[in-house]
């Protein structure tokens, strides 16, 4: 065995692979269609090489051009452009862990999971690599800019066991995050429905609508300073982008966000253009700062858990009384 290479649940598996997960829309196409559909940068016939050379693989299963996929199914990909190009960077801070439980502190910018046409590294796959006498996977995941807890396992009966209870919003979050603003209470609770943002043109933009789903999240003041707040908010439901939604329905939005507190050209103008100069100017940070502070989870042998992850050091230099910049790219 080659040290590009590790054993789980019997099979031997490619190290610094990139994990690719049918999703519904492969069920029963032909791979090398498949994969071509999902990385338009690679044709059929140089998806069909890369197959015949070992560069896709299936897991738990041989693989040919011609193999017929099912939903579900993990390919690992190897092949620079789609795979990786070198090996993982290092497994972030741990704040727990133990036989079936590992339990990190994501940083900002870090996918939990691999995405796009581009290959960049997810949390689950530099887990693997430094975990790999266990078959880790997630629980749950926290987005791109979103740092702190984050909860993967080591079974897959520890696996299950936690996506049903985040499924049944059994754990209890707290996240920490620093606001436009300064509120006249201490503490106070939101309970405003979020559907789509009415007005909106970014498909993905949610807001406090009257007809949306049930939403409520409590608010508390941390810290206050010159020009902006530390609060915690402790969601008691789980829709998307909730915390972001109902801090800008109080007019508190996130220091750094691209899309609740600004008008919708600026999120469009990041896509299109990139962290230029305006996007630089209307958000005055690189990244939503937004925290997952803290989190109790039942533990698949039966205790609950709570495990807790200090502030970064971007968003604690705030706190610390410096003002929030974003660095030169050219620096």
């Amino acid at each position: 065995m080659s040290d590009r290479e590790i054993v789980v649940n019997g099979e031997t598996l490619r190290l610094n692979s990139r994990s690719v997960i049918v999703g519904t829309d492969g069920d029963g196409r032909r791979v090398d269609v498949y994969l071509a559909n999902r990385f338009p940068n690679f044709s059929r016939s140089s998806i069909q090489r890369l197959i015949q050379q070992g560069g896709i693989e299936r897991v738990n299963g041989d693989l040919k051009p011609s193999s017929t996929l099912a939903a579900g199914q993990e390919l690992l990909v190897t092949s620079p452009g789609i795979g990786p190009s070198g090996p993982p960077p290092p497994l972030p801070d741990v704040m727990y862990e133990d036989e079936r439980l590992l339990v990190v502190s994501k940083p900002s910018g870090m996918l939990a999971h691999p995405a796009g046409l581009t290959f960049t590294y997810g949390l689950v796959g530099v887990a693997r690599a430094a975990r790999p006498d266990h078959d880790v996977d997630l629980a749950h995941r926290l987005d791109r800019e979103t740092s702190g807890i984050n909860v993967l396992t080591k079974d897959k009966a520890a696996n299950s066991f936690l996506k049903n209870a985040f499924y049944k919003k059994l754990p209890s979050k707290t996240y920490h995050a620093i606001v436009y603003g300064s509120p006249d209470w201490e503490q106070t609770k939101v309970d405003a429905p979020i559907g789509h943002a009415a007005g909106s043109s970014i498909r993905i933009r949610r807001g406090v609508a009257a007809d949306g789903l049930p939403a409520q999240t409590t608010v508390s003041v941390l810290q206050r300073m010159e020009n902006f707040s530390l609060v915690e908010a402790c969601p008691h439901t789980g829709r998307t982008h909730q915390i972001r939604v109902h801090l800008e329905h109080l007019g508190l939005p996130i220091l750094g966000d691209k899309m609740y507190g600004q008008p919708d050209d600026t999120f469009t103008h990041m896509l299109d253009h990139g962290p230029d100069e305006k996007i630089r100017k209307a958000t005055g940070f690189p990244r939503h700062a937004l925290h997952a502070a803290k989190i109790t989870i039942p533990h698949p042998d039966g205790e609950w858990v709570t495990i807790e992850a200090p502030l970064p050091t971007d968003m604690k230099a705030i706190v610390d009384g410096k003002q929030p910049c974003w660095p030169d790219p050219d620096e």
